[in-house]
């Protein structure tokens, strides 16, 4: 019932009735597509809006997190941009950096807001989050990309990360992005248990840790940046 826009055709003879009825059915068929896009792009943004919010909630949960996804959701972006990724790479990076911990909200209070150090127990516990956060995604068809980001960006280069023990290239690309940008926001901020490192101080352990829990390629960009400010 809504108009989407208008086709203006100019020709220098009359069309026939055949013609003007395959334009018409052309027509037709670009208005009932064109509202199906609509009505998808409305369904995608209210979807990613509450997940958006469900990230809030997390956020307000844990006051030591508070912001966190904010900064890593930064750094991997420009992270990204650094590396000359696709715009559509980018995009996907930028929702999947924003809900990365998502999976967090099955984590009980009394783990995630502990003032110590975590438990071996507490922390497989803690592990658990990434595949948490892939399973609520993965009903989301349009997110699939996502999902895998999202449940691997706790992967090391060398396969001793979690949740699957991927090592190198068979991590996803995006995944590895924000593994380095996740640990190094981690790395500079202040716990209860410990200050935060130094900007410089937290670079020196990503040099340290290139080829082994980092990407080296992606370690190398990262470097780079950072030290440009």
């Amino acid at each position: 019932g809504q108009i989407f826009g208008a086709l203006s055709l100019i020709t220098r003879r009359i069309l026939s009735r055949d013609e003007q009825n395959k334009i018409l059915y052309l027509l037709q068929r670009t208005a009932e597509r064109m509202e199906n896009v609509a009505l998808y792009e409305g369904l995608y943004e209210s979807v990613l809006s509450t997940l958006y919010s469900m990230a809030k909630i997390l956020d307000a949960r844990d006051p030591y997190t508070s912001q966190h996804s904010t900064r890593v959701t930064t750094l991997a972006t420009n992270l990204g941009k650094a590396m000359n990724l696709s715009q559509e790479d980018r995009d996907i990076l930028y929702i999947a950096s924003s809900l990365h911990d998502i999976g967090k909200v099955g984590v009980p209070d009394s783990i995630l807001r502990k003032p110590d150090k975590l438990s071996v127990e507490e922390f497989d516990i803690i592990k658990r989050h990434s595949d948490i956060g892939a399973d609520i995604l993965k009903s989301i068809a349009v997110m699939h990309r996502e999902t895998e980001i999202i449940r691997h960006h706790h992967e090391r280069y060398d396969g001793h990360g979690y949740p699957a023990g991927l090592a190198g290239t068979n991590i996803p690309l995006l995944s590895r992005v924000i593994a380095l940008a996740d640990t190094y926001d981690a790395m500079t901020t202040d716990r209860p248990y410990r200050k935060g490192l130094s900007a410089e101080q937290a670079i020196a352990e990503i040099v340290r840790c290139k080829g082994t829990q980092f990407d080296p390629e992606i370690a190398e960009v990262f470097i780079d940046i950072a030290k440009e400010g």
